[in-house]
């Protein structure tokens, strides 16, 4: 093991000390998150510089297994998480991850998807678009039901605009691209009872008007809705009781394979065979899907407690399981990043619009370049995560190949640029007690929050923390320790004022366009920064002059040098997703050119294969 990572460890030891100290809670705290994930220091000394190479290559993308297929069967699912799901189980109203992975096996979508995650006719709806006159026009399947058997109809196409567009919705979907939506506005505003751009043709088939269109109609963008809710049942309720109705958290009626049959809240959901499911019913009786901790779960899969994960499996954890004969590891790249967010103002709920706070903290944009270049993600990347992941460069992940920006830098390490940036933005050591003051000369302390997620969490904290101490930054954390998944999320959506920078991830979804997370009306702009630039950049991309290939992918890359040079958001981390399956599990697939449904899925034996090693 080189020199450089010894230091790196000894650093984090000391640290976590100090952390330890800081953290009543211990161990026991409810944990993890997607970026900051539980992980060991195991396999530190398999390669010469610290961490294990992996050829990510080696990594299928199926499985099949040897053996015959039993009839019905219950599929064992881990939820790895360290802190109960939410049990938001609506795609217009869930939140996180945990709930969408549990809803993957009773899924509402309405279409299917290519390669290039471009929208197709091999799903429950079609897609028709008339560019010159701004409309959509949607058409469902006959005979396609509920899983109650309520025949699917036009108004359950529409019961979502409907969910989203009111006053009464606190969800964050409302955004620029759902007020693309004509009338969307004059409906959310109470100036009228529907959406006028919402036209039922026929019992099948739903017309969409927009003020504009773009390529991004043909990924699910431009604001139309890609899933159904029941209208039967959500219609006679209240927008502003939904999200804790029985509809959402208990009595769940799906069009997907598998519907849902007990929930215990936080815990466990079991799924029952959907006979009503389009493609026909199951090949499996039931699924049943447990929360594990991440500090379980390796052990849990080598003992063949279960067939398969919901989620990602942590990368840190790879060398815990790679040479287990009860699995086979299937890998691709994800469509996710994780990022450091840097808090320039706050989201006014009134307006529905990000306002920019003039004298915000971090609002010297060579602070934040400086902080972006003071950390060493690489050996963060090489020492926990097995090279299994790599520094993110750009706010698209590479898996978007037409539009990722192979050209950009980044912010590599190099604390000499740091402390270069920092000198030339006034933040200097004034009283010689290797801190630097601010720009007036007083204490510069900048908080920073970071969501727990076992010990790798808060071993990547602390060596980050040292990067910026390293170049004179007080750095501390945010609450005095690392924060549980769900009050993470709180505290940064409320734009809590203890919170100056902040690291969290996204998984983008299978639409490439950055409206929704970074345009001036989406919610999910956590850092609150906008400015006319950026707006002009975002509605380009979703310009009906975007419809030219060159046009488009050359505002995509704007777009990315733009966010770069302002750092806003700091992208980090590009991340492997691996799937562990056991060999008792048939025509399991992770392939984004697929066609796989949960209908598929078999079982050679309902007990999953325990590992000889």
């Amino acid at each position: 093991m080189n020199k450089k990572l010894w230091t790196l460890l000894a650093l984090l030891l000391a640290f976590m000390l100090v952390l330890g100290a800081c953290n009543n809670e211990g161990d026991d705290s409810p944990k993890d998150n997607e970026g900051t994930e539980q992980g060991s220091e195991d396999g530190e000394e398999d390669g010469e510089d610290g961490g294990e190479a992996v050829d990510t290559s080696q990594f299928p993308l199926t499985v099949e297994n040897e053996g015959d297929a039993m009839d019905g069967g219950t599929l064992k699912v881990a939820l790895v998480n360290d802190s109960p799901f939410q049990g938001i189980f609506s795609l217009v109203l869930y939140e996180d991850a945990y709930d969408a992975d549990i809803m993957q096996f009773a899924s509402n979508a309405i279409f299917a998807t290519d390669g290039d995650f471009l929208l197709t006719d091999e799903g429950i709806a079609s897609l028709e678009v008339d560019q010159d006159n701004n409309k959509a026009t949607v058409k469902i399947r006959e005979g396609v039901k509920w899983s109650d058997g309520e025949p699917l109809k036009v108004e359950d196409l529409m019961q979502p605009y409907l969910i989203i567009g009111h006053k009464d919705y606190t969800g964050v979907r409302y955004d620029a691209d759902f007020q693309n939506i004509v009338g969307a506005v004059e409906y959310h505003d109470g100036k009228a009872d529907t959406i006028s751009g919402l036209k039922k043709v026929d019992e099948t088939t739903l017309e969409i008007s927009f003020k504009k269109l773009s390529p991004a109609i043909f990924s699910g963008g431009d604001g139309l809705w890609s899933s159904a809710e029941p209208s039967h049942i959500l219609k006679d309720i209240p927008v502003a009781g939904l999200l804790e109705s029985d509809a959402v958290r208990k009595n769940i009626v799906t069009l997907g394979a598998f519907k849902f049959d007990k929930i215990v809240p936080g815990e466990s959901v079991q799924f029952v065979k959907n006979e009503n499911y389009w493609k026909g019913a199951p090949k499996l009786d039931a699924v049943l899907v447990k929360t594990v901790p991440s500090t379980s779960i390796s052990v849990a899969l080598q003992t063949g407690e279960y067939h398969m994960t919901a989620n990602t499996f942590s990368t840190d954890k790879y060398l815990e399981i790679k040479d287990f004969d009860n699995l086979t590891i299937l890998g691709r790249k994800e469509l996710y990043y994780q990022y450091i967010g840097f808090k320039l103002g706050k989201y006014d709920m009134e307006k529905s619009e990000v306002v920019m706070d003039p004298n915000a903290k971090m609002g010297d944009v060579k602070l934040r370049q400086a902080m972006g270049y003071a950390i060493d993600v690489e050996q963060v990347s090489e020492v926990y995560y097995n090279n299994l992941r790599e520094r993110a460069t750009s706010l698209i992940p590479p898996v978007f190949a037409s539009f990722y920006d192979d050209t950009l830098e980044g912010y590599s390490y190099d604390v000499d640029k740091a402390n270069a940036l920092l000198d030339e933005a006034g933040y200097k050591d004034v009283d010689g007690d290797g801190l630097r003051e601010n720009k007036d000369g007083k204490p510069l302390e900048i908080k920073f929050a970071t969501m727990s997620g076992g010990d790798i969490a808060e071993d990547i904290a602390s060596f980050y923390l040292q990067n910026w101490k390293d170049v004179g930054l007080n750095v501390t954390l945010a609450t005095g320790r690392t924060i549980e998944f769900n009050s993470f999320y709180d505290k940064v959506q409320a734009d809590d004022p203890e919170i100056d920078i902040f690291m969290a991830a996204w998984g983008t979804g299978t639409n490439p366009s950055p409206s929704g997370l970074y345009s001036k009306t989406a919610q999910y702009n956590f850092s609150r920064y906008t400015s006319e630039k950026l707006e002009e950049l975002l509605a380009a991309i979703d310009s009906p002059d975007a419809f030219d290939p060159e046009f488009r992918a050359g505002k995509f890359r704007e777009w990315q040098e733009y966010m770069s040079e302002n750092a806003p958001i700091i992208p980090t981390q590009y991340r492997l997703e691996l799937r562990p399956v056991n060999k008792a599990v048939k025509n399991y697939d992770i392939d984004y050119s697929s066609n796989f449904d949960w209908n598929e899925v078999s079982l050679i034996s309902e007990d999953p294969a325990k590992s000889s090693k």
